[in-house]
């Protein structure tokens, strides 16, 4: 299962904690900054090694079982701040607890601390905030409002580091007789199951957007044309050799793919259009199969 995959629910309960957790560790500074400006006792909490299992954000962060976004870099990089920014205060702590005076850079470093943590927080706020806002309400997948301020960014990317990206268009071959046959809610459980089925499959940072209807795009990031290929036909067969669901019936299906190359120095529509032709090729040539765009001779 993929980060992308966490239901709707949990990721709006995610975000408030983080809201949560920012206001929170603000309260705790402000009382940490007039702990140490007027030289108060510290808190014996700051002061356990584990202090950052104790506080109400790190009794959250560690209690929480959620797998998929435990996996994620992001939320394993506020963890990590979160523990360097309590040791950090245990040592001006003791620092001041024995006597001694605070040095500037050692008090820059805690502050800096703070700022990474916060930084890390709000980032992964905001990537959370994207997937409830962004998603299409029926599959999860990103919807097309979204889809090409993205691409575009992917395009900025791709040039700057120097790394090829591909988009592939999907069909669902014949998917009108599924909804004329069993009805379009039936018809609407296809499109999430394979929108499931296709996210399991992202490893790195692939991107799905529901295109329309029964067309989706996938965007693969950093991979050479070889490769795209490979992993749009093991995925076109994967589809083809999965049940999506058993009841009423066994529901199989099978998609055509379209593959171009996202190309960095045209408009994002261009290499869509590109998808788009390969993809109207594949079904010319039987459907189920993956059709690479190649250009007019």
């Amino acid at each position: 299962m993929s980060f992308e995959e966490i239901d709707r629910e949990t990721v709006q309960k995610v975000v408030e904690r983080l809201d949560q957790a920012l206001y929170n560790h603000q309260i705790w500074f402000n009382s940490l900054l007039r702990t140490l400006i007027c030289k108060l006792p510290p808190d014996q909490h700051d002061m356990n090694p584990e202090a950052y299992k104790e506080c109400r954000f790190g009794q959250w962060y560690y209690a929480e079982k959620l797998k998929d976004l435990m996996e994620h870099p992001g939320y394993k990089a506020i963890g990590e701040e979160h523990v360097r920014l309590h040791q950090l205060t245990r040592s001006l702590l003791n620092t001041l607890h024995t006597g001694a005076t605070i040095t500037p850079p050692d008090y820059d470093n805690f502050s800096n601390a703070l700022d990474r943590l916060r930084l890390e927080i709000a980032t992964l706020k905001r990537e959370l905030e994207n997937l409830v806002y962004n998603r299409d309400t029926l599959t999860g997948a990103i919807n097309r409002i979204n889809m090409l301020t993205l691409l575009r960014e992917q395009q900025e990317i791709s040039k700057r580091e120097n790394q090829p990206c591909f988009l592939a268009m999907l069909d669902i071959d014949f998917f009108k007789k599924i909804n004329d046959q069993y009805g379009h809610p039936i018809g609407d459980k296809v499109l999430i199951a394979l929108v499931h089925l296709i996210l399991q499959n992202f490893h790195r940072n692939e991107k799905l957007f529901r295109y329309g209807g029964e067309e989706f795009l996938i965007c693969l990031n950093n991979v050479e044309s070889n490769g795209a290929f490979e992993w749009i036909e093991a995925l076109r067969k994967q589809i083809a050799e999965t049940t999506l669901f058993t009841e009423p019936n066994p529901i199989h299906i099978t998609v055509s793919f379209g593959l171009a190359p996202l190309n960095v120095y045209a408009p994002v529509e261009q290499s869509i259009q590109y998808c788009d032709e390969a993809l109207l090729t594949a079904k010319a040539a039987g459907r189920n199969c993956t059709k690479i765009w190649e250009p007019a001779k």
